[in-house]
C-alpha cells in the first residue's frame, strides 16, 4: 500500500550523503523507469517528541547533501512491503533536496 506522508510537522537532516541504491541480484545500480539512477540518503526525521531514522530513495542524485544538511522533500510515500516472513515500510520522494534558510531583512 502506498501511503503519502505530511513532511509539514517533521525536519529531516541527512545523516550523511547520497548513495547509489544498489540492486541486489545484479549489483549494479538501480535506475527508474526513466532510466535515471536511484540514490538513497539516510534522514533523520525528528518531530515533536519522536526522532527516527529513516532511509528516502529518490531519482537523480540530490547534490548538496552532506552529514547534518537539513533536507526538504517532495512528494514522500511510504509503502508497505512482505517478503516471506519480513515486512517493514520503505520510502521514496519525487525530490530531495538541500533546504535554504531565508535569513530576515
Amino acid at each position: 500500500m502506498r501511503l503519502p506522508v505530511d513532511t509539514s510537522a517533521v525536519h529531516f537532516l541527512a545523516a550523511g550523503p547520497p548513495e547509489p541504491s544498489i540492486d541486489f541480484d545484479t549489483k549494479a545500480q538501480k535506475t527508474d523507469d526513466a532510466g535515471l539512477p536511484v540514490f538513497q540518503v539516510h534522514l533523520f526525521a525528528v518531530s515533536a517528541g519522536s526522532r527516527e531514522v529513516i532511509a528516502v530513495k529518490v531519482s537523480g542524485e540530490p547534490k548538496g547533501i552532506g552529514e547534518f544538511t537539513p533536507v526538504k522533500l517532495t512528494e514522500l510515500v511510504a509503502t508497505t512491503w512482505a517478503m516471506g516472513d519480513r515486512s517493514g515500510v520503505s520510502f521514496k520522494a519525487a525530490k530531495l533536496e538541500a533546504a535554504t534558510t531565508r535569513t530576515p531583512a
